[in-house]
C-alpha cells in the first residue's frame, strides 16, 4: 500500500521489450533505492511494482500485458521523468490517503492553468471511471494523492496543485493531452460493490440507510 505522496522524481534510463507481453523498466533515482530490495513494491506513476533489479541510484522492474494494457508504463521512454514512492511501512505515518498501486484506467488531460497560489489540472477519466469521481473525494493521479476540486458538465474533473506539489512531482512537464495513471477512491468501489450485491445481500451488508447512519447524505 502506498499513500500517494512523491518520495522522489526519478528518470527512466532504459527500457526493453522482452517479448510483446513482457517489458523490463530500469529508473534512475537515489532517494527510493535507499533500502530497496529484490522484491520490493515500488509505485511508479501510480501502478505498484516489483523491483527485480537494485543497483547503486537505479532499479529495474518487469511489466507485464495486463500491466502496459492499463496504464501508461508501456508509452514511457527513455528520458522521461516518473513518479516514485516506496510501499508504506507500518511504522510510517499515513498521509495523503489509501493507494493501492492497482490503476483503474488512464485518463487525458484537458487543463493545466497557473493562478496566484497554486495550478489547476482538469483530467477527462474513462467513461466508466466517471461515477467514482466525486468533489471532496480523493483521487490518484500517476500516484499522487489528491483531491477532487471539482466535477465539470463534461465530466472532466479538477484538482488544485499546490506549489509544493508542482516542484516535486513530474506534474511541471505534463502537457494537454498527455495520458495520466488514475486510481479512484476504493472506499468508493466497495461501497458500489456492498450496493449492488443483489437484495439479499444488500439485507446482510451495506445498504442506504446504513450509509444515512454513518453521515453519509
Amino acid at each position: 500500500m502506498f499513500t500517494g505522496l512523491i518520495e522522489e522524481v526519478g528518470r527512466v534510463r532504459r527500457i526493453v521489450r522482452v517479448s510483446a507481453g513482457l517489458q523490463r523498466l530500469e529508473v534512475e533515482a537515489e532517494k527510493v533505492t535507499d533500502g530497496l530490495a529484490l522484491g520490493d513494491s515500488v509505485n511508479i506513476n501510480g501502478a505498484c511494482q516489483t523491483a527485480v533489479q537494485v543497483a547503486a541510484g537505479r532499479f529495474a522492474v518487469e511489466s507485464v500485458a495486463e500491466t502496459l494494457k492499463r496504464t501508461t508504463l508501456g508509452s514511457l521512454r527513455v528520458g522521461d521523468r516518473v513518479n516514485l514512492e516506496r510501499a508504506l511501512r507500518a511504522s510510517d505515518r499515513l498521509g495523503g490517503h489509501m493507494v493501492l498501486g492497482h490503476v483503474d484506467g488512464v485518463g487525458h488531460v484537458r487543463r493545466l492553468e497557473e493562478t496566484p497560489g497554486q495550478w489547476t489540472l482538469g483530467v477527462e477519466p474513462p467513461a466508466d471511471l466517471q461515477r467514482y469521481v466525486a468533489t471532496k473525494g480523493s483521487i490518484a493521479i500517476d500516484g499522487i494523492s489528491l483531491t477532487v476540486a471539482q466535477v465539470l458538465a463534461d465530466e472532466v474533473f479538477t484538482v488544485a496543485i499546490i506549489p509544493h506539489t508542482f516542484k516535486h512531482t513530474h506534474v511541471s512537464t505534463i502537457a494537454v493531452g498527455d495520458p495520466v495513471n488514475l486510481e479512484v477512491d476504493v472506499v468508493a468501489r466497495y461501497v458500489e460493490r456492498l450496493l449492488s450485491s443483489g437484495p439479499s445481500a444488500a439485507r446482510k451488508g451495506l445498504g442506504l440507510d446504513d450509509l444515512k447512519r454513518l453521515g453519509y447524505s
